[in-house]
């Protein structure tokens, strides 16, 4: 066994856990419209019990239909008829030696008319949330206990279901963190005004849990022990909370931090470190005597273990983590860190959310599919048969992996001396080594299931003809985007940003002009100003399209100190010895002194080349950018689903 204090037994009020890993909360949009648990809801959670987890909590439950849903297709605990359901989500968790708790939550003021029939949101006090807009209505202190009481109700249904405790979210400026915080709640009845008057909502909610659900049903709440905004709760203020906390009796402290007004302490961006707010969870944990469990950040087992030995916690949080790879407790007991397929960081999985769409991860095809693709389902009929992978970026080595568990003699076929694709390039900007960490895992996977790769191979349609297979997997990764049509565009000097992240030229001292905002042409302005002067030329008027909101920010923070100037609605129309044009705003010529240009125009696949292997083999699949240029998770997912379903 690997990592000892992490794969320790602990306790958390009367239930006992077999280690001291918890999936903390995380919305997944996997339920149906009505809040009722579905089989896929059931079976992701199955999945990271099955993975090893010492304990899951759900994600955000709504406790009320009124006012209480905060996100599209959200769990709910409002009414009896959620409970047959939910029972079948816990026996599928705890039939793991996992134990599961139900996390009870409404949004208060962090939710949109839209979410809720057009009716206004409600809250302590008639103050907007700066990310939702929207002003809330503030509650009377008749709303306030009848609330009370429907959070009181959730967790007895959650206890009929069979329930191993749960959850109190009073955290990440939902409406208990809400009535809490000084700056969203200027009420002056009794549930406003100091300490105790702010506190009382949230300690009326326990009481009355204690009281319908017996006093040793364990109680976690989960609090945001620095709201990270100026007038808001401080780490003194969490502290004291969670102090009054234990002398009710509350079993643990789940802490987190921030709202949605300073979302990056909740998302936790790729560009926050591994462990960057662990200083709040210490705080709280030298204060109470009764278990912490903190998030951090964190990606690594070894990290984990870390922050036990360094005493900021007593349990960790990891959610993220465990949709990247179910198997990551697993794993990590067993000491095959390098097969993890750790979180990027990249916030894909909360872009989704946002977006209305189910939960999805960069590197986890499987999400919130388990019910279709897993190994279960993997239909083991190769029987050896030869399968050519032609290219071997991420869907190239997904489709090799899926097809060689499935029992094909698989071999990879890649032109260039290393595996990776163009994410050999996208890990070379800031705060983007955990592609790097990805790789090595899909190489690990590779070695792991016996698929032959041969590097430096120009795999043409006549050359894997000689080889004779039974099928072939085209998977070319997609090609620079150079339009001809640009006078100029070939000059010496100018570039692509694969150019400049394989390091095929080096620029320094010199005044760019980067053709394209996306998020490579972003990146590669963050890399080039170190050195230079950059300006960046879209001609679009929005950038970065399909990035999520935080980790945007800080990109352009990041550009603001770099100096890097963008300009939207400018299309590139020639390219001179010292010069470039621009059409800006589709009106007006401009001339912009440049020393280099590089562009970031996207990629596109060869559709000669794809014809000549269509032409030559009829088990063909097609998959990642060579089907459809995109991003990483797009390349995964075709790579993943046609493996699973080829014959």
């Amino acid at each position: 066994m690997s990592y000892e204090k992490l794969f320790s037994r602990g306790s958390i009020g009367t239930m006992d856990l077999k280690n001291r890993i918890v999936m903390t909360a995380m919305g997944t949009g996997f339920a149906r419209y009505d809040g009722e648990a579905t089989d896929e809801i059931i079976r992701f959670y199955e999945e990271r019990a099955k993975g090893g987890c010492g304990l899951i909590i759900t994600e955000i439950t709504r406790v009320d239909e009124e006012t209480g849903i905060g996100l599209t297709n959200q769990l709910s605990i409002s009414s009896d008829r959620a409970i047959r359901k939910l029972t079948e989500l816990v026996d599928a968790v705890q039939q793991h030696d996992c134990k599961i708790m139900l996390q009870l939550h409404h949004p208060g003021r962090q939710t949109a008319s839209i979410q809720i029939g057009g009716k206004q949101a409600v809250a302590p006090s008639g103050i907007a949330c700066k990310v939702i807009g929207e002003v809330p209505r503030e509650m009377t202190t008749t709303e306030c206990e009848e609330m009370v009481q429907k959070f009181v109700a959730g967790a007895l249904r959650a206890k009929m279901a069979g329930f191993d405790g749960v959850e109190v979210h009073a955290a990440h400026g939902y409406l208990i963190n809400q009535f809490l915080s000084p700056y969203s709640n200027q009420r002056t009845d009794k549930y406003g005004g100091d300490f105790a008057k702010r506190f009382a909502f949230l300690e009326e909610i326990i009481l009355g849990i204690q009281k319908v659900c017996g006093i040793a049903y364990p109680i976690m709440v989960r609090i945001s022990a620095s709201e990270y905004t100026e007038g808001g709760l401080t780490i003194e203020d969490a502290v004291a909370i969670s102090k009054k906390l234990e002398t009710m009796g509350v079993a643990a402290i789940d802490v987190s931090a921030g709202t949605y007004e300073s979302n990056y302490a909740i998302m936790e961006p790729q560009q926050l470190a591994e462990g960057w707010k662990k200083q709040l969870a210490k705080e709280v944990k030298k204060n109470v005597t009764i278990p912490v469990v903190a998030v951090n950040n964190i990606k690594r087992p070894a990290f984990a273990e870390k922050l036990l030995e360094e005493d900021v916690c007593d349990f960790i949080g990891i959610a993220r983590g465990q949709l990247a790879d179910p198997e990551w407790a697993n794993k990590a007991y067993m000491g095959n860190d390098v097969l993890i397929r750790k979180c990027l960081g990249c916030l894909h999985c909360s872009y989704s959310v946002v977006l209305s769409k189910p939960l999805q991860c960069t590197v986890n095809p499987r999400l919130g599919r388990e019910t279709r693709y897993n190994d279960a389902n993997l239909v083991q009929n190769g029987t050896g048969k030869k399968i050519i992978v032609v290219g071997g970026g991420p869907a190239g080595m997904q489709a090799a992996m899926v097809l060689a568990k499935r029992k094909f003699a698989v071999t990879l076929l890649e032109k260039s001396n290393a595996l990776g694709g163009l994410v050999k390039t996208a890990e070379v900007p800031p705060h983007k080594e955990m592609l790097g960490e990805f790789i090595k895992t899909q190489l690990a996977e590779l070695e792991l299931h016996n698929v032959e790769v041969k590097l430096n191979v120009e795999a043409t349609a006549d050359i894997v003809k000689k080889l004779n297979p039974y099928g072939v997997v085209y998977a070319v990764g997609g090609e620079s985007i150079v339009p001809n049509s640009i006078p100029g565009i070939f000059k010496g000097h100018v570039w692509t940003a694969n150019d400049v992240l394989t390091h095929k030229v080096s620029l320094a001292e010199k005044k760019i002009a980067v053709i394209g905002a996306g998020v490579t042409g972003l990146e590669t302005a963050e890399v080039l100003a170190e050195k230079n002067q950059v300006t960046i030329y879209e001609r679009d008027s929005e950038i970065a399209l399909g990035l999520n909101g935080v980790v945007k920010m800080f990109l352009l923070n990041s550009l603001a100190e770099k100096n890097v100037v963008i300009n939207t609605n400018h299309l590139l129309k020639q390219v001179e010895d010292t010069s470039i044009t621009v059409l800006k705003d589709n009106l007006k010529e401009i001339t912009a002194e440049v020393d280099a240009v590089v562009l970031a125009m996207g990629v596109s696949s060869n559709k000669d080349r794809l014809k000549e292997f269509q032409n030559e083999f009829h088990h063909l699949l097609v998959v990642g950018d060579a089907q459809k240029p995109g991003q990483i998770y797009d390349a995964l997912k075709t790579a993943n689903d046609k493996a699973f379903a080829f014959n």
